[in-house]
């Protein structure tokens, strides 16, 4: 099974066959790049190329699927190691992409080899090192997890591959749904399973807490339930508000709106609502999120609230700290 010369050694949708069948991909879509003139068939070279960018999804999986088990083994160096490699490449792709858009043809040819070698030699790591041991540490329950994760990240064909193992439909478990226990760094007592992970009741506080913009959650009969009570709320609220009728909740003069809003997210012709508007002079955004279950059945509504005043002043990037 550790063999990868043979990609029929592996079941169809298996992850290593998925992987290995991106990399197959891969390069030939850079043979197909390189033997296209960008100056005469711009289009070509541009479509291509994009296709080439699609490669993000395979580092993803990889950093967020693969890495994962890897280290719950006990191998750590890909998530440190190849992930930097990852965002050096990702740094070249940028750079040939800025020339592609800008159709600046000037020593192009010479660029895509040079991103084609990063990324031929990385896929190379992949093969002769990487996927192998991954084969030998990992179960085949850990490459039976994979596909619900893997497909929120994607992958670079037009299609998605077909669902390793094959399941029938009357077996499908949505994520949301699925109950198993798998083996975790973490006790699970006192802890709430949520659609991704597992919570307790004070971690779930600290998050709200914390969180940098107001929440108020408004149930399906108009009754104030929850809100967060953070240091810096953009609107002051108190306790007293829990159990009152959201229409109670706001000044008479946006009391029509607030209805309003109710009415067109119960009849299901909305599911959201956004306002900015000046405050004490800040800038504040605030928006309203119908919830419904999967059933699509109203079941309340979010209203959010944050400053965004320093948020709308950000330009250009940051990528470093400045923690002087």
């Amino acid at each position: 099974m550790n063999d990868l010369s043979n990609i029929q050694n592996f079941q169809e949708g298996h992850p290593v066959r998925v992987y290995l069948e991106e990399n197959i991909l891969t390069r030939k879509l850079f043979q197909e790049l390189l033997q296209t003139n960008m100056q005469e068939d711009y289009q070509r070279f541009y479509n291509i190329f994009n296709q080439i960018c699609e490669i993000e999804k395979h580092f993803a999986r990889k950093e967020n699927q693969l890495f994962p088990y890897l280290e719950k083994y006990g191998w750590t160096g890909p998530s440190q190691g190849m992930w930097a490699f990852h965002d050096q490449i990702r740094e070249e792709i940028k750079f040939v992409r800025k020339k592609v858009e800008a159709k600046d043809s000037s020593d192009i040819l010479n660029d895509a080899m040079s991103l084609f070698n990063s990324i031929d030699h990385l896929l190379q790591v992949e093969e002769g090192r990487l996927l192998p041991r991954a084969l030998e540490m990992l179960n085949e329950d850990d490459w039976k997890e994979m596909y619900e994760g893997d497909k929120e990240i994607g992958w670079m064909f037009a299609d998605a591959p077909v669902r390793y193992p094959e399941v029938k439909e009357e077996d499908y478990v949505h994520p949301s749904e699925d109950k198993k226990r798998r083996k975790l760094p973490f006790s699970l007592e006192d802890r709430t399973h949520f659609d991704e992970g597992y919570l307790t009741p004070e971690q779930v506080n600290f998050i709200f807490k914390f969180l940098p913009i107001d929440i108020t959650y408004v149930d399906e009969n108009d009754i104030v339930i929850f809100y967060n009570r953070g240091d810096d709320r953009v609107f002051p609220r108190s306790a007293g508000i829990i159990g009152r009728e959201v229409k109670f909740c706001h000044p008479p003069k946006s009391v029509d709106q607030v209805l309003k809003i109710l009415e067109e997210f119960k009849a299901g012709r909305q599911d959201t609502a956004e306002f900015w508007i000046q405050f004490k002079g800040k800038f504040i955004h605030i928006r309203y999120f119908a919830i419904r279950d999967e059933e699509k059945n109203y079941k309340g509504v979010i209203e959010m609230s944050q400053d965004i005043t320093d948020i709308k002043k950000l330009e250009g990037d940051k990528r470093l700290l400045d923690w002087a």
